[in-house]
């Protein structure tokens, strides 16, 4: 009844209510407790793709599961394009606005994702690579463009299936950046109109933590960092009070800024008079000799803003990061020893965060969560997890391969 109710949930959603009446039949005609393998055939293709299986893909779900072959069974369910349509359209979604909005619009962030789980691309990837799914040309879509979001609404409008009509392409063809500059979901349109728009750059930053590292600042709070990196905008003593800054502010400013320099070439630009929500606007990078009026360098004028606020603080000059989090309480994270934990840009920092322990976990508790429809409860659940993400290592961080894990763990026995 539990896998009833959390289903009904789930689909209700969705606002699915013709797979919400075939759960609900499913689940007054099944012994839950006790699940046999029809009844597990059915459990992994809705628990992956929200509809029952075809006889068809029945059939040959079942005779996988007879054989001992689950995970190979929820590949054939992934086959179907609901997977990519609605569970991982649901699944990536949130991750693109600030909200945390399932329902909003497919974009090029949720539609990168989608093409490279599709792709079996190494999910490290997500933070650094030249990439950028778009539709097939046949489908006569708007050209995909860097100051709106027409070609994925129009691609979503037509219900296209994305399974079959998403096309790989590079992002430095699209977008006009450098390949240098390019950083996966960093430097997509959807990414910068949610998280570099205003404000100092941080908000990517802070979002890619909670989700992608599935944390948040406060909980990364080290007060023995050294505080050389904080910017100017940060005031010594909020209210008044030295001690705010030195046991609050500080303890995550000390590593964060240093981590956030890493976008300091980049903004996202708009016209706040007509266009306040920044529909049309655009992701913007300074090349190599294109210099900020403001600060007469490649630095983008919003890391110099209020200044005053601290006079003697840092002055960013570069993109150049450092991860202060390797030394201390959270070098828990699992940094690559690999990696320096030093770069230049957004591509290199979105290397040593994809590269850490913490990354892997994220994206198996997240799999795991939308697949089993809970958080890890007990020890046998986080025991599962820590095998899901030695399998996820161990396939070259394929996101499918870790669905099929959680749809095997949770079908059911």
């Amino acid at each position: 009844m539990r896998y009833f109710t959390e289903r009904f949930k789930y689909l209700f959603k969705k606002n699915n209510l013709h797979c919400i009446l075939i759960a609900l039949t499913f689940s007054l005609s099944s012994d839950f407790s006790i699940a046999n393998e029809k009844d597990q055939a059915y459990r992994i293709h809705i628990k992956l793709t929200g509809i029952p299986p075809s006889s068809d893909v029945l059939e040959q779900m079942l005779t996988k599961i007879s054989a001992g072959h689950i995970k190979e069974a929820a590949y054939i369910a992934m086959e179907n394009p609901n997977f990519y349509t609605v569970t991982l359209k649901n699944w990536a979604t949130p991750w693109t606005n600030e909200q945390a909005n399932i329902y909003a619009t497919l974009n090029d962030y949720s539609a990168t994702v989608i093409g490279m789980v599709r792709d079996d691309v190494d999910f490290r990837e997500v933070l650094s690579a030249d990439i950028l799914y778009i539709g097939h040309a046949n489908l006569g879509l708007p050209d995909y463009a860097i100051d709106n979001n027409a070609h994925y609404q129009a691609l979503e409008a037509q219900d296209i299936n994305l399974k079959e009509q998403l096309v790989a392409t590079e992002q430095s063809a699209k977008t006009g950046l450098p390949v240098e500059a390019t950083a996966g979901i960093f430097t997509t349109r959807a990414a910068a109109k949610s998280f570099f728009i205003d404000g100092t750059n941080r908000a990517m930053f802070r979002f890619t933590l909670i989700n992608h590292l599935c944390t948040d600042l406060e909980a990364l709070k080290d007060t023995s960092r050294a505080p050389d990196r904080i910017r100017q905008d940060v005031s010594r003593s909020p209210g008044g009070d030295s001690r705010l800054f030195m046991n609050s502010c500080s303890g995550c400013h000390s590593a964060m800024d240093p981590l956030t320099q890493a976008f300091a070439y980049y903004d996202f630009e708009y016209n706040s008079d007509t266009d306040p929500s920044g529909e049309n606007g655009r992701l913007v990078y300074n090349q190599e000799n294109q210099l900020d009026s403001q600060t007469n360098s490649r630095v983008k004028a919003k890391y110099h803003i209020n200044s005053n606020n601290f006079k003697y603080g840092y002055i960013t000059e570069n993109d150049r990061w450092d991860n202060y989090w390797r030394n201390g309480i959270n070098a828990n994270l699992g940094w690559s020893s690999e990696l320096s934990g030093s770069g230049l840009g957004a591509k290199s920092m979105g290397q040593e965060l994809a590269n850490s322990t913490a990354f892997a976990q994220c994206q198996v508790k997240k799999v795991f969560k939308n697949v089993c429809l809970r958080s890890p409860e007990n020890s046998q659940d986080h025991n599962q997890i820590d095998t899901m993400v030695s399998n996820f290592k161990s396939s070259q961080y394929q996101i499918k391969h870790v669905f099929a894990d959680a749809a095997d763990y949770c079908k059911g026995n």
